[in-house]
């Protein structure tokens, strides 16, 4: 009984780790996209990951870098003495998995089996239109508080970090803006701006709305791919369910056949 109870604990520590682990074109972890088949942890405390994109054909870009990224959560666990992660029903499933558990660096078999991309420039591009969709959750959030431009401008990491939001999705996106700005060199210390643009730019006051805006896009283009990706999703692994409200965009994606009783999730 005391060996099963660990072995489970086990087993969530690592979909904890996963949940680390985003869609780089979405921003979403790839446990709420339900993108993780099953989680096994072996004896030995070796971890077997199985997970699944949307479609057969989904880029080998999405797949390369979800598929490291699941490796090197799972590895940073103390206790993992092995790791081996396997893409299923992808067109290169095969390069992934040989490519992801071989051992050799990441930035040679990314450009190897992604057309020559440069594993920089494409990380890069996903965490612009991270930073662009977690900054818009915060200035909307100030707004509803009645801040000023002026004031949202002007304000500190230290100010941010002393706001009291009470919103779902601020207080979701409040921790994982301050990693980005960190991880960039945007903003560490309290007393550095709280809102600077990626460039490292500072926005003006007058310029606020206009900013606003290219961010919404950002987010409309985000929101609409991850519904088609649930949808596309759904429709291929039967898993749709028609909620109280009616039929949304994905239940039109993927055509409103029943719900399958059970999913994968995590435990």
């Amino acid at each position: 009984m005391f060996v099963a109870q660990v072995m489970a604990e086990r087993e969530l520590e690592v979909w904890d780790c996963l949940a680390a682990v985003s869609d780089p074109e979405l921003d979403e972890p790839i446990t709420d996209m339900n993108f993780v088949e099953s989680v096994l942890v072996s004896d030995d405390l070796k971890v077997r990951v199985e997970f699944r994109l949307p479609t057969y054909w989904c880029s080998p870009n999405f797949a390369f870098l979800m598929a490291f990224g699941i490796r090197s959560e799972v590895m940073a666990l103390p206790w993992v003495r092995g790791m081996e992660v396997h893409l299923m029903d992808h067109c290169l499933g095969d390069e992934v998995n040989k490519g992801v558990n071989s051992g050799r660096p990441f930035h040679e078999i990314f450009a190897e089996n992604c057309d020559g991309a440069v594993l920089e420039e494409v990380v890069e591009k996903f965490l612009a239109k991270a930073f662009d969709r977690r900054q818009e959750v915060m200035l909307l959030g100030l707004e509803a508080q009645d801040k000023t431009a002026d004031d949202i401008v002007a304000m500190t990491l230290g100010d941010l970090k002393r706001v009291r939001f009470t919103g779902e999705e601020e207080l979701r996106q409040l921790p994982r803006y301050l990693d980005i700005l960190t991880m960039r060199g945007l903003a560490s210390a309290d007393g550095d701006l709280a809102f600077p643009t990626w460039q490292g730019a500072r926005i003006a006051a007058a310029d606020l709305r206009a900013h606003l805006g290219r961010l919404r896009s950002t987010r409309i283009n985000m929101e609409f791919s991850g519904a088609l990706c649930r949808g596309l999703a759904e429709s291929r692994y039967k898993e749709v369910e028609i909620g109280s409200e009616g039929p949304t965009l994905v239940d039109f994606i993927a055509g409103r056949v029943p719900a399958r009783e059970a999913g994968p999730q995590r435990p």
